[in-house]
């Protein structure tokens, strides 16, 4: 199946070995960056927009990002990533058993977005009624205390599968005019396919959250490990239960157009420490079933 125009220039970027200059630092040559990352492999990812960097220290090592610790699981396993709008320079530093901190700017490359209008929607969907507050606001509750659940690191950092099949109809980044109001940028990868299509486990993970909300739906949770987490949302039908430990390719739920859609989708999105990932990013061209 060949993907859209859109996201036809997502390259797999699950690799060996990168050099720096190509991963984590525009502004550093080759040779500097190596020297500032001894003993870290680049396992896949790259410093850009909604980039997600999987990378392999030595466990007893620390790392920090701005100043902001680093969980550094037990094979020496860690990730940062970078929101939509990170367009600032942040620090890396790793800090070895012996005292030594070696410290790397990175500065996220930067991305043009696409505009998308839906039109079509409910009117409650877009401005929400007084009556709706209290259960949005409670909603977001839910979904930030989910993400925050730690579990033991699963195999994600292998490479992320895709979670269903179909059409792409939305992509990450993306800004939103909603019957033509802006509203907030899309955070994730939307893919169309009919009402009960199966939506399987794209990694390892813990259930956290399973729960019908006001603006997506039927929606599940799902912890990785290292604070990443898979959101799916506007579900038909859901096939876990919170707590419950799902191996990849698991069945999890079905495709439905609960919550505002305007027809059948999965919205599959990642997100770390607070920032949206785009998970178009982390998985190679979807392949024909």
């Amino acid at each position: 199946m060949k993907l859209p125009s859109s996201i036809a220039d997502y390259s797999c970027l699950f690799c060996t070995w990168l050099s720096a200059a190509m991963s984590l630092s525009l502004a550093a040559n080759s040779h500097s960056y190596e020297m500032h990352i001894k003993g870290t492999e680049i396992l896949s990812g790259r410093a850009i927009e909604g980039g997600l960097i999987i990378a392999r220290t030595d466990p007893s090592n620390q790392v920090t990002l701005a100043n902001n610790a680093v969980h550094v699981a037990k094979n020496g396993v860690f990730v940062i990533g970078f929101h939509r709008d990170s367009d600032t320079p942040e620090t890396l530093a790793i800090t070895t058993t012996d005292g030594n901190t070696i410290k790397t700017m990175l500065l996220p490359e930067q991305r043009d977005y696409k505009i998308q209008r839906i039109d079509g929607l409910k009117s409650a969907m877009v401005t929400p009624p007084a009556a709706v507050l209290a259960r949005i606001k409670a909603d977001g509750e839910a979904v930030r205390a989910a993400r925050k659940i730690h579990t033991p690191l699963g195999d994600f950092w292998r490479g992320f599968d895709w979670p269903a099949h179909g059409r792409i109809s939305g992509v990450y980044g993306s800004q939103r005019i909603l019957n033509g109001q802006p509203r907030q940028p899309h955070y994730g990868i939307d893919i169309a396919s009919p009402h009960g299509t199966p939506v399987y486990a794209p990694a390892n993970g813990r259930i956290t959250l399973v729960k019908d909300l006001y603006f997506s739906g039927w929606t599940i949770v799902m912890a990785h490990g290292l604070g990443v987490n898979s959101s799916f949302l506007h579900l038909d039908k859901t096939m876990v239960k919170p707590g419950a430990f799902v191996q990849r390719g698991a069945v999890i739920g079905t495709i439905g157009a609960t919550g505002r859609a305007t027809g059948p989708h999965l919205d599959w999105r990642i997100d770390w420490q607070g920032r949206r990932i785009d998970p178009g990013l982390l998985v190679g061209p979807m392949l024909p079933k």
